[in-house]
């Protein structure tokens, strides 16, 4: 573990993340505006760009195999892909378990929340096309799901993934497979502190998104971590990443009741069922008995 390596990254990447960010709550940049997305994708590549500068120019080692870069398609692969589905439909279930939430086909619960956040033209637009659709919304919200998650989702959660399950998995495997994942992930939740206070996920709670935000981000990063080692690649945590992004509407759209906090991929409901994941991975590992450097090597 090279401490002054990964404080460079960090510092790096939180003094250009957070810059970006508090420029953006300086002008007024809400979550769902069109200036939102393009500082977002812009903000998602930054631990990659951190991570590269960190890596090839200051330190001038190696980035690919280091990065565990590999196209070398296991097994793996799909299951990083499809996981997110499978959390997206264990969050609503568990959801519906809570006193004040319903099932509703027809997506009222869904619509009114969107109702309030959208502008009169988004929403009509959004309402079109889950009303008008001739193909039964669930499926075709999983197919778009499985279908970005694979391509510019992907993409996108590759900008992330290099820096946190690339670079920074890499310096800290010394502490050991769990100590490491939830350390990124607890330094990976705070690090979207400005996003979420924009609006990002929790419009009417950023403060408790804040919290709630590193929560996942800690009980995530195993997830994420365990994709990269077992698939030997970052590629499958970056296909893992964007196709969670692309399934949080299908948490939370067919519920009625409860609220952003409670909800949903990113809400409780979520929290929930990504821990009963990180146990079934512990017993996973327990029972394999690998060693974290095994489970590193590319």
């Amino acid at each position: 573990m090279n401490k002054k390596k990964i404080g460079l990254f960090i510092i790096l990447n939180f003094g250009i993340s957070w810059l970006i960010g508090i420029l953006g709550l300086i002008i007024g940049i809400k979550a769902f505006s069109t200036a939102y997305f393009y500082l977002a994708v812009i903000y998602m590549f930054i631990p990659s760009i951190s991570a590269i500068i960190v890596q090839k120019f200051i330190y001038k080692e190696e980035i690919i195999k280091y990065f565990g870069f590999s196209f070398k398609i296991n097994k793996w692969f799909f299951i990083a892909w499809i996981m997110p589905l499978l959390i997206a439909f264990g969050s609503l279930f568990i959801a519906l378990l809570f006193s004040d939430i319903n099932f509703s086909s027809n997506m009222v619960g869904f619509l009114s929340k969107y109702k309030e956040i959208l502008s009169p033209n988004q929403f009509s637009q959004l309402q079109n096309q889950l009303l008008s659709s001739n193909i039964p919304v669930g499926i075709l919200i999983s197919f778009q799901a499985i279908l970005a998650g694979l391509t510019v989702n992907a993409l996108a959660g590759l900008g992330e993934e290099l820096g946190w399950r690339g670079f920074l998995q890499k310096e800290l495997f010394s502490l050991g497979f769990w100590r490491s994942s939830f350390l990124i992930g607890f330094i990976w939740g705070i690090w979207h502190t400005p996003l979420i206070l924009m609006g990002h996920n929790y419009p009417n709670n950023p403060y408790l998104g804040i919290v709630l935000m590193t929560l996942l981000g800690i009980f995530l990063g195993p997830v994420f971590s365990f994709f990269r080692l077992k698939a030997k690649s970052v590629i499958a945590a970056a296909i893992s990443h964007g196709t969670f992004n692309a399934s949080l509407s299908l948490s939370t759209i067919f519920l009625k009741g409860g609220n952003e906090l409670t909800i949903g991929m990113t809400g409780l409901s979520g929290l929930i069922v990504l821990i009963m994941i990180n146990i079934l991975i512990y017993l996973y590992l327990k029972h394999k008995n690998f060693s974290h450097e095994e489970r590193l090597s590319v």
